[in-house]
């Protein structure tokens, strides 16, 4: 009984200790995101950097209505935890495991686009995933999108 209570506790610890703390560097400063680290582990919308290069969410003619489908797709993710939400910002905590990531979305109306970035809290590299998790967003965003007439350009 004791070797399993300890065994418990020590996977517990590893657990809450790979999820690191939350970032204080989050949010919109001058209409952008956070920089990407150099570590590969971060993907963003609003870097010229190939490596963390991701596309923007395409709108279509309601960008209000659009940013408001990709936050109710967001809140029934069960991986997802919404910490932040606005008119036009949100941040959410998406874990995995044994990892949580920080991913965060603005909403930029008069270009009828979503910026987005995701970064795991800890490690170097994250094998992909969260470039792989915005573009299963991406997906989902596009075929709700779809079923509600919004044009994606």
């Amino acid at each position: 009984m004791k070797k399993t209570v300890a065994i418990v506790f020590g996977v517990a610890l590893l657990v809450s200790a790979c999820a690191g703390e939350r970032p204080a560097n989050l949010g919109v400063t001058n209409g952008n995101l956070a920089v990407c680290p150099d570590s590969p582990n971060c993907v963003s919308s609003q870097t010229g950097d190939e490596r963390h290069r991701i596309e923007p969410f395409a709108t279509g003619d309601n960008p209000d209505a659009a940013f408001a489908r990709l936050a109710e797709i967001i809140r029934r993710r069960p991986d997802a935890t919404v910490i932040d939400s606005t008119a036009n910002y949100l941040r959410v905590e998406l874990r995995t495991t044994f990892f949580t990531d920080d991913a965060e979305f603005l909403l930029d109306r008069e270009r009828r686009l979503i910026y987005l970035r995701s970064a795991s809290r800890v490690g170097y590299s994250d094998l992909g995933l969260n470039r792989r998790r915005l573009e299963e967003l991406r997906s989902q965003f596009r075929a709700e999108n779809s079923q509600n007439l919004q044009p994606i350009p």
